[in-house]
């Protein structure tokens, strides 16, 4: 059976605006809060808002969580379970984080637990795609995509292929939106 994972992407316009984002990041959490409302800005018609996974090892989940919202995405609902996923993990971002990168109550979680705390406040299971060794392809995908690009932190913007070094978190969307020229 082949791996197919659908893409993360909203809207359908020929504007893409692409949100690269480390989903344990409390500034890419900001970013990700903010799509629904890039949309409406921007109008759906105008822009595509595609999401690149950027994991980073400081986040020391991230490799998994990554895993998780990209298992869920080759589901029969690809997309919004990963959206679904994604959201989770924004809503309960600091029961997926370390005290300083490097202690506290998460240093005795597995990989397991991870994946069942995900599931546990996704609806969405993932466990059985998860342990897909194909999966690896897409992760690596990411991961190549944002190296090629430059891409260093998160969340790192991009319009129309190019970095938008001065866009952040903390931005109006109305800038997102003036920016993407949609």
């Amino acid at each position: 059976m082949n791996l197919q994972a659908q893409p993360l992407e909203w809207g359908n316009g020929p504007r893409i605006f692409e949100m690269f984002l480390e989903p344990t990041c409390p500034f890419s959490v900001k970013a990700f809060n903010k799509i629904p409302a890039l949309l409406e800005q921007a109008g759906e018609d105008k822009i595509t808002v595609k999401i690149r996974l950027q994991s980073q090892p400081w986040h020391l989940f991230s490799g998994i969580i990554v895993r998780c919202i990209l298992a869920a995405s080759t589901l029969p609902d690809g997309k919004n379970a990963a959206h679904k996923v994604m959201q989770a993990v924004a809503d309960h971002r600091e029961e997926f984080e370390f005290t300083d990168h490097c202690s506290g109550p998460n240093m005795q979680a597995t990989p397991e637990q991870i994946v069942a705390r995900i599931e546990r406040y996704s609806g969405v299971s993932l466990a059985e795609a998860f342990a897909r060794p194909e999966l690896q392809t897409e992760i690596k995908w990411h991961c190549k995509y944002a190296r090629q690009n430059g891409i260093h932190v998160s969340p790192t913007f991009m319009v129309n292929g190019l970095v938008q070094a001065d866009l952040g978190s903390g931005d109006e969307v109305s800038k997102w939106v003036e920016r993407s020229g949609a």
